[in-house]
């Protein structure tokens, strides 16, 4: 199952709206004859390219996945029925999928044609591995990660509105490879003025488009900002109300000539926003600031995951401060892990246990 799982992982930022899945066959003599790793929407799954590896050899093996083999008629055949018919004698599945159409109905195929199905080894690491697809479908929203650069002082700037570089090369380069991982990248108006981003997935590679999502339920974005000028590396969309593109209708025009895709959301917070982004096929979305967003998101519950990167500065107390008067500690995150980075310090964890 570990083999299996480090296959999914090279699915990871590729395969939205699927899963990322990995699978092996292994004969009755513990030799591994088969690989596979779902590679994108659209493409062969898991098993089936694992089972083709295999071969004939497929007969009579066991075939360890990540997650339930489909057993419906999508933008490809149903797994069970390559299984089945390449002789398979047992199938060791991580966890169940919860897709609507699968949701123990390939368990059940399964058994019902005489294959043996085993369920559970490796679960957690299955779990966290497609949190984002689990997540979009029991909660209707993107899977939101909060992400963070502040002082030791916990500061995210040295003073309202000032544009200030904290993290060092190594946590940039980082906080990069996250951006390269992850359907969506988004900031609030306020942090459009102040930094004026770029927002793309630099210095590492990225083979899907990065869309990138501006709050901005006033509709104060300028059409000169310099993230039009990326629209190669993928689409830009501005979240903003109907009573503001009513009242600015010129300004939404020249968004929209600029290359911007305006899409009005109904209610005021941030949940109705980001429920949003998955009727643009987003599962996964990074939060980078401002403060208000980040305060916003976490107001209303629904950061699910919490990236923080401190570094060895003290900004004093003029700064915007990260989540100020909330309850939250970076000791309080869930299956938390700390490494270097460079001279900084990058803390994350769960907001909640992931299952």
């Amino acid at each position: 199952m570990r083999r299996a799982l480090e296959h999914a992982r090279r699915g990871l930022g590729r395969t939205t709206p699927n899963p990322a899945v990995g699978a092996c066959v292994v004969t009755g003599e513990g030799v591994v004859v088969g690989d596979g790793s779902h590679e994108r929407a659209g493409g062969p799954h898991a098993e089936v390219l694992a089972l083709e590896d295999a071969g004939a050899r497929a007969g009579g093996s066991t075939l360890y996945c990540t997650l339930e083999p489909c057993v419906h008629t999508g933008r490809t055949g149903p797994c069970t029925e390559r299984i089945i018919a390449a002789g398979i004698a047992r199938v060791v599945a991580a966890t169940e999928d919860p897709f609507p159409l699968v949701r123990g109905r390939g368990f059940a195929m399964l058994r019902e044609r005489g294959v043996a199905v085993e369920t559970g080894i490796g679960r957690d690491d299955a779990v966290r591995l497609n949190q984002p697809y689990f997540t979009t479908l029991r909660e209707r929203r993107p899977y939101v990660i909060l992400k963070a650069a502040t002082s030791l002082d916990g500061r995210l700037a040295a003073a309202p509105g000032a544009r200030t570089q904290l993290t060092s090369a190594a946590a940039v380069r980082h906080a990069q490879y996250q951006r390269a991982q992850v359907d969506a990248v988004a900031i609030g108006s306020s942090t459009l003025f102040v930094d004026n981003p770029l927002l793309t997935a630099r210095l590492v590679y990225r083979e899907r488009p990065l869309t990138r999502v501006i709050f901005d339920r006033g509709l104060r974005a300028s059409p000169d900002a310099r993230v039009f000028a990326t629209l190669a590396a993928g689409p830009v969309i501005i979240l903003t109300s109907l009573e503001a593109r009513r009242r600015h209708v010129e300004r939404a025009r020249a968004l929209e000539e600029a290359g911007a895709t305006l899409t009005t959301v109904a209610g005021g917070n941030l949940t109705a926003a980001v429920q949003v982004l998955g009727q643009h096929g987003i599962q996964s979305v990074l939060i980078e600031g401002g403060a208000a967003i980040h305060q916003a998101a976490w107001d209303e519950g629904i950061v699910d995951y919490v990236q923080l990167y401190v570094v060895p500065l003290v900004l004093g107390s003029g700064g915007p401060a990260l989540l100020a008067g909330r309850a939250f500690t970076p000791a309080s995150l869930l299956e938390q892990k700390v490494r270097s980075l460079g001279p900084d310090v990058l803390i994350e964890g769960y907001v909640h246990r992931p299952d």
